[in-house]
């Protein structure tokens, strides 16, 4: 096969050496399968050494550019030191009790400050736990089965109610898949007839606020007026948005006002912490409740450990005195503009796009005829990789240069050529290896 390139090759032995040794022992080769090395082209997947600021180094010595730092957990930068001071000054003094601890006060009122119109929280380490808490509360408080969740967002929980949806659905009961329905973003009038069509039976909507658009006029508003007719529960779901498009993420910026709201990724910067929060009304019933039956809301041994508490308080402290929000927008809109421009010079702006607000970019690739390509995805990714940049999508951090963005529209100027090429001539003849494949996926 002809490369067409005249980038000079990089080194993967380490990580190639490393990855197999991931496939023998973890199913998948990596903890999240959006991690995995299938994820990427074919040996070509970097094994992380350290990271720091909005650069990470592989163990073969390559440094990049990183974009999607932590699926979107990293918003500050690597081992950011404010952040890390905070941590370990709080695992010094031991980072799990037999009882609460005044942090646990502190970082709950710190967060329901940042929360419109929620009232209590529970901490957790990771999203599904928080989502598939709100979603048995929401039943508990309903009486009712059903939840319905927007079919346009990608994820929402690892346990059975939402995976059961997605084509990786294989140990899932039927029975238990039958019980969670789809809608579609901005539909209002859908969401009206599957609230009519199940009436009485929907004990909670899941949904994110916005992804690559902004929500259309009335969405919001009119869900929590179905919802109010039909007793159903509103979760937002603020995993991405919380801590990236605002603090107290979408639900801050348009009128959702959510019965119940998940937090996590970026409230850490990479430490592991999440939250479930909402109004009192609901959430009381996983504490001592004398006039309803006591939900099992969250109990987890680690919720609560001082360290990711500790870095989320951090987190905040920076993201108010530096004004965090206000930089990701900007570097995202700049990033936007440097990469949209470069695309234009190749020839390929109509076949790489770039979508979603400024603090959450992703990159769509397609083929001649305009379809979604992975063959084409995954050479963008290969010539960016051996140009610098690790790029599985354009997700910014605060971290990132204005030299940083310099150097990514560079590579993606001489990517885009590439590309160019392989749309005139077939992208077989420069790829190097197997395409990428969806990470959630039913069989290979």
């Amino acid at each position: 096969m002809d490369v067409g390139t005249a980038a000079g090759r990089r080194v993967f032995s380490e990580s190639v050496r490393l990855g197999k040794q991931l496939d023998e022992l973890v199913p998948g080769g990596a903890h999240t399968y959006a991690k995995g090395a299938d994820q990427y082209p074919q040996d070509m997947a970097p094994v992380v050494d350290r990271g720091l600021g909005a650069h990470v180094w592989d163990v073969d010595g390559n440094r990049y550019v990183e974009y999607g730092s932590g699926l979107r957990a990293v918003a500050l930068g690597h081992a950011h030191p404010r952040v890390t001071e905070a941590a370990a000054a709080a695992m010094a003094r031991g980072s799990n009790f037999c009882r609460p601890t005044a942090l646990e006060a502190h970082a709950a009122e710190t967060l329901l400050s940042l929360v419109p119109g929620a009232d209590m929280v529970k901490f957790a380490k990771n999203g599904s736990d928080a989502t598939t808490a709100a979603l048995r509360l929401a039943r508990a408080a309903t009486g009712r089965d059903l939840v319905a969740v927007c079919g346009d967002h990608p994820f929402f929980s690892v346990d059975d109610w939402f995976i059961g949806t997605t084509p990786m659905h294989a140990g899932i009961p039927e029975s238990v898949r039958a019980q969670t329905l789809t809608f579609r973003y901005g539909d209002l009038d859908g969401v009206r007839r599957l609230l009519e069509e199940h009436r009485g039976q929907v004990a909670a909507l899941f949904l994110e606020g916005v992804t690559q658009t902004e929500p259309p006029a009335g969405w919001a508003q009119g869900l929590r007026a179905l919802c109010d007719e039909h007793g159903t529960l509103l979760v937002v779901d603020e995993m991405i948005n919380g801590f990236r498009l605002a603090l107290g993420g979408a639900q801050e910026l348009y009128p959702y006002r959510p019965d119940l709201s998940a937090f996590g990724k970026a409230m850490g910067n990479g430490f592991a912490v999440s939250a479930l929060a909402g109004r009192r009304e609901h959430m009381r019933l996983g504490g001592a409740v004398d006039d309803a039956d006591r939900v099992f809301l969250l109990s987890t041994t680690h919720g609560a450990e001082t360290h990711g508490l500790a870095a989320f308080l951090a987190v905040v402290d920076v993201y108010r005195e530096e004004d965090v929000v206000r930089r990701l927008h900007a570097t995202g809109e700049l990033l936007r503009g440097r990469v949209t421009d470069a695309l234009r010079a190749a020839g390929v702006d109509e076949h790489v796009r770039l979508l979603g607000l400024p603090p959450n970019l992703v990159h769509a690739t397609l083929d001649a005829d305009g379809e979604r390509s992975q063959a084409f995805r995954t050479l963008f990714l290969q010539e960016l990789l051996d140009r610098g940049v690790v790029a599985p999508s354009f997700v910014v951090s605060a971290a990132l240069t204005e030299d940083d963005v310099a150097a990514t529209a560079d590579a993606v100027h001489e990517a885009g050529l590439v590309y160019r090429r392989a749309l005139d001539d077939g992208v077989a003849r420069y790829l190097r290896g197997r395409p990428v494949r969806p990470a959630i996926r039913a069989r290979g």
